[in-house]
């Protein structure tokens, strides 16, 4: 008697026919369709898992950069006025400060200011 194991081939198939619930037309109906569906899909969904995070960091920097030119500073001097301050936030903290608390992130823009006005007199020290 040939053995097929039919009960973990349906169990595989249905579990790939759940995976492609609510795609349209056969992608959803038939294995075939569903699974090259399934998986492309699963291909796009890595990816853009990693986009994401690069996507986000462009918000970030042009929110940051719109209030930091807001205050008189452009975005590469603010963080680097950050930098010399020893300030340890990341850019989404500080994009929220800018986005919602301005008082906050006028505090940041004169740490940053201070810390450059500090910093050509430290790089002369050591020279």
């Amino acid at each position: 008697m040939r053995v097929t194991n039919s009960p973990a081939s349906r169990k595989r198939r249905n579990r790939m026919l759940q995976a492609a619930k609510g795609f349209r037309l056969k992608r959803s109906k038939l294995y075939r369709y569903a699974s090259d569906a399934v998986d492309h899909g699963r291909q796009y969904a890595y990816r853009d898992r990693r986009v994401k995070k690069r996507t986000f960091r462009y918000l970030w920097q042009i929110r940051i950069n719109a209030a930091a030119r807001a205050a008189g500073l452009t975005y590469s001097r603010f963080i680097e006025g950050l930098k010399a301050a020893k300030c340890e936030l990341d850019r989404k903290v500080i994009a929220d400060l800018a986005a919602t608390d301005a008082a906050a992130f006028t505090e940041l823009v004169n740490l940053a200011k201070n810390a450059l006005k500090a910093k050509p007199a430290a790089t002369l020290a050591k020279a």
